[in-house]
C-alpha cells in the first residue's frame, strides 16, 4: 500500500511529516487550472496582515464594533462543492518550508521521488507549488504530491511521486 504522506527534513530545526489529503479545505490552496495564467501581485504576509488590521480598525472607528451573534462562533468556511469535486489544486510550498525552520545557510532542496533524486536551488523550492488533487481526486497513482516550479516552466511535466524534500547547505 502506498504511503500518502511526504516529508521535509535535512538541515532544519523541525522535520515535518505532511498529509496532503487534508488540504482540500485549506484557504491557501490554488487552482492549478488557472494559477499560471493569472497575474499575481506578491505582498508579504506581514504587509497583508497590517492592511487587514488597519481596515478593521478604521471600520470600528467609523461604524463602531458589534459583538458576534450567539449563533455564530466566528468561523466562516465557504466553498463550492462542485469546484472541490472537479478541481485540480496545489499548495504553496513556502509555508511548510518556513515551518520546518531551515538552518542558516540552506541553499539546496533535494526532491526524492520513488525513482530519482533531483537537486534544485532552495530559492526555487520556496516559490514552488505542490499539487495534491487532479480533477477532484487525490494523486493516488503518482503522488502523494507533484512539484510545480513557481514560474510554471514544468506545468505540463511536474515532478511526480515525491516522497521527501531534503534541505541542504
Amino acid at each position: 500500500m502506498q504511503e500518502f504522506v511526504f516529508f521535509i527534513e535535512g538541515t532544519v530545526k523541525k522535520p515535518l511529516t505532511i498529509d496532503p489529503t487534508v488540504w482540500i479545505f485549506d484557504e491557501r490552496k490554488v487552482d492549478l487550472e488557472t494559477y499560471f495564467e493569472e497575474e499575481r501581485i506578491t505582498e508579504d504576509a506581514e504587509e497583508l496582515y497590517t492592511k487587514a488590521i488597519s481596515a478593521q480598525w478604521d471600520k470600528e472607528i467609523l461604524e463602531g464594533s458589534s459583538p458576534p451573534s450567539p449563533q455564530s462562533n466566528g468561523n466562516k468556511i465557504k466553498y463550492n462543492k462542485q469546484e472541490l469535486t472537479n478541481g485540480s489544486f496545489a499548495m504553496p510550498l513556502r509555508p511548510f518550508l518556513n515551518n520546518c525552520e531551515p538552518l542558516e545557510g540552506v541553499s539546496k532542496a533535494e526532491i526524492i521521488t520513488t525513482t530519482e533524486s533531483i537537486m534544485i536551488d532552495y530559492s526555487v523550492a520556496v516559490e514552488a507549488l505542490v499539487g495534491f488533487s487532479a480533477k477532484g481526486k487525490p494523486l493516488r497513482e503518482d503522488g502523494p504530491v507533484h512539484l510545480y516550479f513557481g514560474d510554471g516552466s514544468n506545468k505540463e511535466t511536474p515532478i511526480r511521486n515525491i516522497k521527501k524534500v531534503i534541505l541542504h547547505k
